[in-house]
This record gives C-alpha cells, structure tokens and sequence, in this order.
C-alpha cells in the first residue's frame, strides 16, 4: 500500500474514535432523584414544578425553585441562567445536570407546557360531529 492511503486510512480511524467517544459522552440518561443522588455525575431527572418555589437571585445570577418527581419526594434546583419565559405554565420540567451537596444543580432546564392547540383540536373535533 502506499504511504497516503496508510495516513488517509489512519486519519479517518482517529477521527472515527473520536467522534464515538464524543458521542458517547453527550448522552445523559434520564434517572430518579435516588439514583441521581448517589451516581454524582450529570443527569436528566423529568419532574414537576413546585407553584410558588421560584426564585430568582440577582446576585448570583440563579434561578432557584423546587421539583417534585412524581413519587412524593420533592427536590430544590438551581439553574444559573435566565429563567425560562414560561415556566409559570409549565406542567413538567426536565433538568439536566448533577446533585451537589444536596442541591440539583441544572444546566439545562426543558420546560414542557401544555400545548396551545389542544382546546383548538377540542373545538375542530366538536364542529366535525355536529
């Protein structure tokens, strides 16, 4: 073989490790507030609002609240960033990030709220039976 194949053939190898290891490393499971506890590593925990709990430090420049994870088992968490625009209407949150000393610190937060066309759908399905 010749010398450009061997170094063309050892570039994409590289390149492909790399990119698999990379990869590997941008997935974040979804897990339960006891598992993400003990595992100390970044995480996607998939939880409820506390109404009320918000909080917003300027100082900081965090944004702190509280979730719950459906079980009955509630958790405080806070984002350093600005507070989603809709999170008063939000039914469930998603955030990713890892427990430190107790507290949920996220680094992304998804803000899941409840559809804006489900009444339209509602409506078209009533006017179709009619």
């Amino acid at each position: 073989m010749r010398p450009k194949y061997i170094i063309g053939i050892l570039v994409i190898l590289v390149f492909l490790v790399f990119a698999g290891i990379n990869f590997q490393q941008s997935l974040t499971p979804y897990v339960s507030v006891d598992v993400a506890m003990k595992k100390g590593t970044t995480v996607q925990i998939k939880g409820e609002r506390i109404a009320g709990s918000e909080k917003y430090d300027f100082d900081k420049q965090a944004f702190n609240f509280s979730m719950g994870d459906g079980a009955g088992q509630a958790f405080p968490v806070i984002y350093h960033g600005v507070k989603p625009s809709n999170f008063e209407h939000a039914q469930e949150v998603v955030a990713r990030g890892r427990f430190v000393n107790g507290v949920f610190e996220a680094d992304e937060l998804l803000i899941k709220c409840p559809s804006k066309y489900e009444s339209e759908v509602a409506v078209e399905g009533n006017s179709a039976s009619l």
